[in-house]
């Protein structure tokens, strides 16, 4: 039997194949990898359309009410509210009905703050009693009032709607969070 030196116990041509064999499983590895990482980030979005709130702010006339709807696919949770006259930030409905200079009589209300409406919940911000009044007060707040409410997803995703735009044009903007809001500016109802 012949005797291999330790130079030639290993053959070259097989060093060569051992180092393919590494990087092809270094590369299979990497691809594995980026998939894992795709398949996360396609799952996340997923999860993101499927907790995704939306809110309308309009005017119900039939009930000579102003209401808020949900017309998205998650949960809103509501953090805050802020109502303006002519650019000045008001306490209530109370204060906003002074400002616009129009009798508080027959007038109801409902708390939006600090709320969570479900998918498809409407919930009614300001409702009153008669259609006349309600007409004046529905153009009046057209004319001077604008609106802002933050509002999260349960992922902790926000977005801020507003009507303080020019030509008072509502527009929902993503938000990296809810912005603070002073006491003095905060909308109690």
């Amino acid at each position: 039997m012949r005797q291999l030196s330790p130079e030639a116990a290993v053959e070259p041509g097989r060093r060569n194949w051992d180092a393919l064999a590494a990087i092809v499983a270094a590369l299979i590895g990497l691809m594995a990898l980026l998939v894992s990482g795709y398949t996360a980030y396609v799952q996340r979005q997923q999860v993101r359309a499927q907790v995704w709130p939306h809110l309308l702010i309009g005017n119900y006339d039939p009930e000579s009410a102003i209401k808020v709807l949900n017309k998205g696919v998650g949960p809103a949770i509501v953090r805050s509210v802020q109502v303006f006259i002519d650019d000045k930030p008001q306490a209530d409905w109370k204060h906003v009905v002074a400002a616009l200079d129009l009798p508080a009589q027959g007038v109801q209300i409902s708390t939006l703050s600090n709320n969570v409406l479900s998918p498809g919940e409407t919930q009614t911000m300001v409702k009153l009693s008669d259609e006349a009044s309600y007409r004046r007060f529905r153009d009046a707040l057209r004319a001077h009032g604008a609106m802002e409410i933050c509002f999260c997803s349960t992922l902790d995703e926000c977005w801020l709607y507003s009507e303080r735009t020019p030509g008072r044009k509502p527009t929902q903007s993503s938000v990296g969070q809810c912005p603070a809001v002073r006491a003095d500016e905060t909308f109690n109802d």
